[in-house]
């Protein structure tokens, strides 16, 4: 199914050649789209959920529901098209054959570009030395530009190693535990070296890619500086005014390194595993012939950094890690089934609809939660030890949502501006649970209402919804109390004379 947005469709050279970009929710393709955008470039978006991709400005843009694993999909996503980006992986999805997956995946893609006409493949993997990999997540990735390229079709494949940009998984962690580890004992893999390159330049290699569609072939591409972790993490460390101690030794088990990892920053196990094995490769470049056929000037360390942390501190952050992590579950339409529980509270608002609207926006992340906060920690506790995902996840931004938009162990379901808010649960249950809020105009102020849906599945989803009713007994109505009285305060601080 292949839907256009009509925002703007117009402006959009149906002569061009068509573009068709796979990863459009994940932390690279979120971004890539708006600068092929920006360059004149007709452009269609694969996704399992093109939903995920409604709140995004992206005009002309069209939407294909498909998935790269599934034949009939790619069909009708790849007619017509001219070169195809291909920007997904496995890495970080709960499941123990990532590798097996993603070369299956790759190979289902290039046989449907064979057939499809496609002219060229474009793909971002992963740097190193095949012969020296000690990695699952490095060999799979090279696996995959391999097997991109066994059908015939040209790929152009780039390979870069560490990316230093706000919300990457790598950068993400490198922050937490230097902000939240004043001495650090670390394993010996922090000497080893690697050649980190800024986001933004990465970006610029693969958005020129189109200006030089007889390329095909790997390029390396990195940053301008050679360094190991410890000297990434200090240079983290000074450009935040901190002092670390950074004291290398022996760990014997990888996993160990990771389970850390996992309890000190936000990035889950199952994404945190392949980082640290592949921080045991070294990852530089050999071979700097991308510097001959692009035009980009790959920055330094000091100054991607700089740039990371610039958007942090705006919270102008594009994209996360935890973008392209959702749940693969059947999404469901609320209401279609029996035996739905739900708990549904309302409120007059002495407000504006809109107020009410930004109000229960600013839900989560370091907003925290109005009611009960500690008990959200302990659930999302509890949820990270049967390897859910936890509270870790944050948001992307303090105040703004869009669809696909992950906010805690939330995920943002649907986005209605001024009216409707439906947050659906990423937690580990049984049964799938949905909190949603509705704001509508009433006498001089609003109507707010909160709903939380949960579909059990089984006796123990049953046992579930009961074990947590006696909680939402407090938090609940608590929590859209303290949204009607922050609604209230923020027009009334904002009323002249206040």
């Amino acid at each position: 199914m292949i839907s256009s947005e009509a925002t703007g469709a117009s402006r959009m050279d149906p002569g061009k050649p068509l573009i068709l970009v796979t990863g459009a929710t994940g932390y690279i393709g979120g971004r890539l789209v708006p600068r092929l955008l920006a360059a004149g470039h007709r452009i269609r978006c694969l996704a399992r959920n093109p939903g995920r991709l409604a709140g995004r400005a992206w005009p002309g843009v069209e939407l294909a529901k498909g998935d790269v694993s599934d034949p009939a999909s790619l069909e009708a996503a790849l007619h017509g098209v001219s070169q195809a980006y291909y920007l997904v992986h496995a890495m970080g999805e709960d499941r123990p054959d990532f590798r097996g997956r993603d070369l299956r995946q790759a190979l289902t893609f290039a046989e449907a570009c064979a057939r499809a006409g496609v002219r060229r493949i474009v793909y971002l993997g992963g740097l190193g030395d095949p012969t020296r990999h000690r990695s699952d997540h490095l060999a799979s990735r090279q696996e995959v530009g391999a097997a991109l390229g066994s059908t015939g079709v040209p790929v152009l494949e780039f390979r870069a190693a560490v990316i230093v940009g706000s919300g990457s998984a790598s950068f993400e962690m490198i922050r937490h535990l230097t902000e939240r580890l004043p001495v650090m004992i670390t394993p010996r893999w922090v000497n080893t070296r690697c050649q980190p390159i800024g986001v933004r330049d990465v970006l610029g290699y693969l958005t020129e890619a189109l200006e030089h569609p007889e390329a095909s072939g790997t390029f390396e591409i990195g940053g301008r500086d050679i360094l190991d972790y410890r000297r990434m993490m200090l240079g983290y460390a000074e450009a935040r005014g901190l002092r670390r101690l950074i004291l290398p030794m022996r760990v014997p088990l990888p996993i160990l390194s990771a389970l850390w990892v996992d309890l000190v920053t936000p990035i889950p196990l199952e994404l945190v595993k392949p980082l640290i094995e592949g921080m045991t490769t070294e990852v530089v470049v050999q071979d700097p012939k991308a510097l001959e056929v692009f035009r980009v000037r790959p920055m330094a360390y000091r100054e991607a950094l700089a740039l990371a942390l610039q958007r942090l501190d705006e919270d102008a952050v594009e994209t996360t890690w935890a973008s392209s992590l959702a749940s693969e579950a059947e999404e469901r339409v609320l209401g279609s089934h029996e035996g739905m529980f739900l708990e549904r509270h309302h409120r007059h608002v002495k407000a504006a609809p809109q107020a009410v609207f930004e109000t229960f926006c600013m839900l989560g992340g370091e907003n925290g939660w109005p009611a009960g906060n500690w008990l959200w920690q302990v659930r999302g506790l509890l949820d990270r030890a049967f390897r859910g995902t936890g509270m870790r996840r944050g948001r992307r931004h303090p105040r703004q949502l869009r669809v696909g938009d992950p906010v805690d162990f939330w995920r943002v379901e649907a986005l209605e501006p001024g009216r409707l808010l439906r947050l659906r649960s990423e937690m580990k249950l049984d049964g799938h649970a949905w909190l949603q809020f509705t704001v509508r105009p009433e006498g001089a102020g609003s109507r707010l209402e909160q709903t939380a849906f949960f579909e059990p599945h089984g006796l123990l989803g049953l046992l579930y919804w009961y074990s947590v009713l006696p909680f939402h007994l407090f938090v609940f109505p608590g929590m859209i109390r303290a949204l009607k009285k922050r609604a209230e305060a923020a027009v009334a601080s904002s009323s002249p004379g206040a």
